[in-house]
This record gives C-alpha cells, structure tokens and sequence, in this order.
C-alpha cells in the first residue's frame, strides 16, 4: 500500500520524490521518525552554509527517490524477495583501525560480493538488469571525495561501507559525519530501533544480488557497533571480524576526520562537540560489542590488531579465511598483494591533529575504554 506523503519539511521532500521519480510507495512507515528527527536537527542545530544545504538536502532526497524504486523493482519483480542473504560476514570495529584495508583486501577476491561504491546509493536499477556501461559510474572512474581530502583508500568499483543502505531507514551515522545535529545523533545512539534499518538493508541486499551468481557478502561499518543487537534479529547467521587499535589514537583520528567532512557544510564547526560526540559514540559503541560478544557472540568474531594489518595484511586474511573455512585462492593473494603494495605508493600523510582543538584529553579519554583495552590486548589475533 502506498505511503502517504504528510505535511511539514518531510512532506514537500517525499513529494519532491514522488514527483522525481513518478512513484508513490514507500514502504512500510519505519523510516519517517528519523527523517523527522533528522530535519528538526538540521533546521535548529546544523548551522550549515549554502555548499550543505545544497548537499545534504540533496543527498535526502536521493534516499527518499531511492526507496520508492526500490519498493517499485519489488512490486513488478516480487521474486527478489525469494533471494537468500546467507552468512553475511560484517566488519565492525572502532572507526581508523584499518578496517577499509581490509574491506578492500576481501573485495579482491572473486568469489564474493560487497556494497560497491558506485551502486551504495543508488541501488536502483538492479545492477544484473543494466546492459552496458553502467551510468552510475563515472566515467573517468574518479571517486567523489566529501571534504578536503582523502581519509581512507577510496575506488569507484571498490566497496563501501553499509551506511547508505542504512541511511534509506534514516537511522544512519552518515548524517553526523555531513552536519552537526547533536539531538540526531542522540536518538540514533539511545532510542533508535534499527530492526527495520536491517531489514530493509537485507532487502536492498536481494536487489543487488538478484541476477547475479550467489556469492557470500563481505559488508562492512563500525557503525554496526552501536547496534549489533538488532543487526543480529536481522542477520542470526553473520559473523564479524572486527579490528582493533588504541582508542586515544583512533578518536583523535576520527574526530580530525568529522571536522574536515561538517567544515565544508558549514562555517560555524564547534570542534569540542565533534570530538565528544565521537567519544560518547564509539565508547558506548565497544561497551555493546563486548557485551554481545559476553552473551554469547564471541565465537562468531575473527580480531585482527591494526599492528598486525601493517605488518602482514595478507597473513592476517589468510587467519581470516581459514576461520571461515574457505580457500586463499593464488589468484586472490596476488591481487591482495598488488592492491597493497599500490595503496602504500599512494598513502599520503597528513599532519595529526591537536587533541586540544577537538577538547579531547587523552588521559580521560583512557578509563572510558579501558575495559575494550584490556580485553582486545588479551584477545586480538597479534603477532
């Protein structure tokens, strides 16, 4: 049944939609409570400049158009919902730990699947139904860079991280790396339900994979930290390799990151909010994950320590894949090895950041992961 539009700031973008994309469903309803919290946060908190509104508005509508032909591909082709998402293995773990290396490192294997990053947000078509050159991709095959420079190993046909899909239920942590909306980001961490930001994120999973030969999905966010409980109604059968660094390093890193992405959406950016947001974040983040894993998860998690990234990035795939009983093919290790040794060609460094700029005092930063420390340091897959 088609949703109906409503009134208010969320109405005239679904309508805006509606009228883009000539359909009219939605979905089932679950998406407009954050929608509605989202636009509030934007409107009275965001203090963006004409470069965000442009963007950011832009990007909710892009979602907004996406689902309703989402919805459309399902109502003309119900057999996508027939299609099995089996034994997903996602990558969590605090944000800055190496964890798009690895997504990388597991995209050169031919037998798998993950979210390209031409096709994240804009699923739609179905990628099996487009002949010829796709017109997602760019044709000079140049990734789009949001902010001033390159954070992490970034490719057009590389993979992406989960967040678009979970931004099409408007529960998403994107939103908080494009603009400050600080009551958002406090509805997102302590009263979301993101059951149906899973689903639906496994409904978008069928579509891209309709067509296609079956292969098992390697996806990838720390964000799933904060919401690894509901993740697991949705998918009882994923597994999780999760990576693993000193969280004063990877807060300070992460919250330099936020601040470059929001500078560039608006030119009033107060640095001591982004640098405990990502605090308050990502500690209750590990305090979830390690409670999960407490409860019983821990046998469905693979850890690899960024040190041991560094050191031997294929040897800890190698771990990898034998704990999930499958083959290091010599084709898959030579493209493991070509893709590294090229990135390290292109690494640039960036100066680090000033704790101060961001607020942050390591030492206080230090007892609020201190349990996360003791545990992974005795855990982790090291060398």
């Amino acid at each position: 049944m088609a949703s109906s539009v409503g009134s208010g700031a969320s109405g005239e973008l679904m309508a805006a939609a509606v009228q883009r994309t000539g359909l009219d469903d939605f979905g089932e309803d679950s998406f407009r409570e954050g929608l509605e919290i989202l636009l509030r946060a934007l409107d009275a908190e965001a203090r963006l400049n004409a470069r965000g509104e442009a963007f950011i508005y832009d990007r909710i509508g892009l979602h907004l158009s996406q689902r309703l032909q989402v919805e459309d591909w399902f109502r003309r082709h119900p057999e996508i919902a027939d299609e099995q998402i089996t034994a997903p293995l996602f990558g969590l773990g605090l944000p800055r730990t190496g964890s798009t290396a690895l997504s990388f490192l597991l995209a050169q294997d031919r037998d798998i699947r993950y979210v390209r990053s031409w096709e994240s947000s804009r699923p739609c078509p179905p990628p099996s139904t487009v002949l010829g050159d796709d017109p997602r991709i760019p044709p000079d095959q140049r990734p789009v860079v949001v902010g001033s420079r390159h954070h992490v190993p970034n490719d057009v046909q590389g993979p992406m991280e989960c967040l678009d899909l979970m931004a099409l239920d408007f529960k998403s942590q994107i939103f908080q790396a494009f603009a400050q909306v600080p009551s958002y980001s406090e509805w997102l961490l302590e009263q979301a339900d993101f059951t149906s930001t899973y689903r639906y994120q496994r409904r978008v999973l069928q579509l891209l994979q309709w067509g296609e030969p079956t292969r098992r999905w390697r996806l990838k966010s720390p964000a799933h930290m904060i919401s690894l409980d509901y993740l697991d109604r949705v998918f009882p059968d994923a597994r999780f390799v999760m990576t693993h660094r000193d969280p004063t390093d990877v807060m300070l890193s992460v919250a330099d990151v936020y601040g470059d992405i929001v500078g560039g959406f608006s030119d009033d950016v107060d640095r001591h909010y982004l640098g405990e947001l990502n605090v308050t974040q990502w500690s209750t983040g590990v305090e979830r994950t390690l409670r999960f894993r407490d409860a019983g998860g821990d046998d469905r998690f693979y850890d690899i320590d960024f040190r041991s990234m560094q050191s031997d990035p294929v040897g800890q795939v190698r771990g990898l894949y034998a704990w999930l009983g499958e083959p290091v093919t010599e084709t898959f290790e030579a493209a493991m090895r070509a893709w590294w040794a090229e990135n390290a060609e292109k690494r640039e460094p960036h100066p680090k950041a000033d704790p101060q700029s961001f607020g942050l005092d390591l030492d206080e930063i230090r007892p609020r992961f201190a349990h996360y420390v003791d545990r992974y340091l005795r855990s982790a897959h090291v060398d």
